[in-house]
């Protein structure tokens, strides 16, 4: 959870980067975003600099202003204002000056993806190919090796995803394979289809059932968690016939267990005891 500190000093950047952003097009957003996470790709592998735009020791504007040497004629007025007012910010250790240049550089791309109204067949998308990559633990382990060559594991997303999922869906996925927050690729995948979600203002629950649900089955249950959450709930279903029966809900750190699976589980730890 972010710092009083770390919250002041992204709230501020967020300000400038709307400031900045206010009339651009879908496609200036997404260059904006490619931008500042060209900078969050520097500096997860520069922990020098990091340590040097977070240095309590040095006035803000002189950080702001180490940044602005840095990059000067190689980024645009957006991503360079928008890094350096972090960089002029406080933060109460150098990786999470990282993790909130990250978070701007999505919250960017997701702005894009907002702009054109694909916001909801994104969020889906990211969830669907999540699952076929949990689906294939050969492609599951080449994607997320982090021995392998990144470029190699972007090309082989491209060639997988080409002309099956939106532009947004595709760069999402690529900003997974660098380890968004420092999570693995599947984690990483789960975290922005969350973050998808949020832009719409929703919450997602990861459904597990037996066999698919029909229309008004999922209606009732995403109305029913709407209202344990007070927000819309965006369902994630996922088939699973190994449970047996029964459903199994994940909202956040919330589990909702009822599957038959799960009761046989208790029944047979009973018997042994």
């Amino acid at each position: 959870m972010m710092s009083t500190v770390n919250r002041e000093s992204y709230a501020a950047a967020v300000e400038r980067l709307t400031a900045d952003t206010q009339t651009a097009t879908a496609a200036q957003l997404v260059t904006t975003a490619d931008e500042i996470l060209s900078v969050a790709r520097l500096l997860r592998g520069q922990p020098r600099l990091r340590r040097a735009l977070t240095d309590p020791s040095r006035a803000g504007a002189d950080r702001a202003e180490l940044f602005r040497s840095l990059v000067a004629g190689k980024l645009g007025p957006a991503a360079v204002e928008t890094v350096a007012t972090l960089a002029n910010g406080r933060f109460t250790r150098p990786a999470e000056l990282l993790d909130a240049v990250e978070r701007l550089g999505v919250d960017t791309l997701l702005a894009s993806v907002d702009k054109v109204g694909e916001l909801a067949e994104v969020e889906d998308e990211l969830f669907r190919f999540g699952q076929v990559v949990s689906g294939d633990p050969e492609l599951a382990v080449t994607l997320s090796d982090p021995g392998a060559a990144i470029d190699r594991r972007v090309k082989l997303v491209q060639d997988l995803l080409k002309g099956k999922v939106r532009a947004g869906t595709g760069r999402l996925v690529e900003v997974a394979l660098e380890g968004y927050g420092g999570r693995s690729f599947e984690a990483s995948l789960s975290r922005l289809v969350e973050l998808t979600a949020a832009k719409r203002d929703h919450q997602v629950a990861y459904v597990t059932v037996a066999k698919l649900l029909d229309d008004a089955e999922e209606q009732r249950l995403a109305a029913k968690l709407s209202d344990i959450y007070g927000r819309q709930v965006s369902l994630k279903v996922d088939v699973d016939p190994a449970i047996i029966g029964g459903v199994s809900v994940r909202v956040g750190p919330d589990l909702y267990d009822g599957t038959i699976l799960r009761r046989l589980n208790e029944a047979r730890q009973a018997f042994a005891k």
